[in-house]
């Protein structure tokens, strides 16, 4: 696959993607399973959103007594900032409401927010939203929804793919915690690998196989044979859904399967029952040009190695900070910093040799054991 279906979404800036209900779902349970009272007396903030469509807001607003939130924000791009096939319609939200505006609603994004006072029964939920226009056209950049930010105790979204870097340094900037989709490759960003190696943010507990299927709209708007892999695309219910691969949540929330340490076998019984051709063949290859072992795949970590290893970046998908430190990446001033020398493609990324061929590897994570056996 000559670029992965989240690159191509970056490359021709087509961000709508909808994430489903049943996806957000299962990452939330995880946080509260660790803490029921994570979300309690919190105000949390749902931008880059579409509150008639979205599933978040739908997802928050249905769980807001039983979370025991405090207030829930949800906003959205104006209309002409996004691309409407066949020409946009106004909601039943909107028509329905007296502040619709046929002018403003093309211009202006959209404020959608839920509290107690918001309460039109004896239960509140997403029918009890109240909603109103912006003064401009929602960018999560502009100062009005940075004021809304920093309101804010969580932010939870799926920002655009192509913003995703911004939109990362946009929360850091506040100091906030949050829960985010973003592309597996973004952990190498230089922006935020340093704080996955700090232990500062990591992976959800969800998306670790199969990729994520999204909700993109009227099955026309997107053509197959501009998709990098359209056997990923199906139509369900009148709608195209887009499964894309090596999609992660981004969080700082805590859950409890980030402390669960991996089950690992020593080098020699890894060597002896392994069925990766690799390990089998070689054992463990020592990289050309830096001083550790190359491990291809996750589950063959050997629990009694005590130097230097290079792991594929899914690794993170199964990290224990108390079982493992991350050194690095075997990318840009990382890969310098620990000593990584140029290769044969005049690079600094890691390379061994096999069958008295050079080759380098994709991109590897640097770890160490905290306690390796003896």
């Amino acid at each position: 696959m000559a670029q992965s279906n989240l690159g191509k979404a970056k490359s021709t800036k087509n961000d709508e993607f909808y994430t489903q209900y049943s996806d957000i779902e299962k990452e939330m349970s995880s946080y509260i399973e660790y803490d029921p009272n994570v979300f309690k007396n919190k105000t949390i903030l749902l931008p880059c959103d579409d509150p008639e469509s979205s599933n978040f807001t739908k997802f928050f607003a249905q769980n807001y007594e039983r979370f025991g939130i405090k207030k829930i924000i949800s906003t959205s791009f104006a209309v002409e900032s996004k691309f409407y096939k066949g020409g946009y319609q106004p909601s039943l939200i909107e028509r329905e409401n007296n502040s619709f505006d046929v002018d403003k609603t093309r211009v202006k994004g959209k404020i959608f927010t839920l509290t107690k006072e918001s309460n039109t029964d004896k239960k509140l939920d997403i029918d009890d939203l109240k909603w109103s226009y912006l003064d401009g056209d929602g960018d999560f950049r502009s100062e009005e929804v940075k004021k809304l930010r920093d309101e804010a105790d969580i932010i939870i979204t799926n920002p655009p793919f192509s913003l995703f870097r911004e939109f990362f340094n946009w929360i850091i900037e506040a100091e906030k915690q949050f829960v985010i989709i973003g592309s597996l490759n973004a952990l190498k960003y230089r922006e935020l690998f340093p704080h996955i190696k700090d232990n500062k943010i990591w992976f959800g507990s969800s998306y670790f196989s199969g990729g994520a299927a999204y909700f993109v709209g009227d099955p026309d708007l997107y053509d197959p044979e501009r998709m990098s892999n359209p056997k990923n695309a199906y139509i369900k219910d009148g709608k195209l859904f887009w499964r894309v691969n090596g999609v992660r949540w981004y969080t700082n929330l805590e859950h409890g399967k980030r402390h669960q340490p991996i089950r690992l076998m020593t080098m020699a019984d890894n060597i002896k029952y392994t069925k990766n051709k690799d390990i089998k063949k070689y054992n463990y290859l020592k990289y050309d040009n830096f001083d550790a072992i190359e491990v291809p795949i996750v589950n063959g970590i050997p629990s009694d190695y005590s130097g230097i290893m290079g792991v594929p970046i899914s690794f993170l998908d199964k990290y224990s900070p108390e079982q493992f430190d991350i050194l690095g990446v075997s990318t840009g001033d990382y890969a310098k910093i620990l000593g990584i020398t140029t290769n044969y493609r005049g690079r600094t990324d890691v390379q061994f040799t096999k069958d008295g061929v050079q080759m380098c590897p994709y991109e590897r994570i640097f770890i160490k054991a905290k306690n390796p056996e003896v």
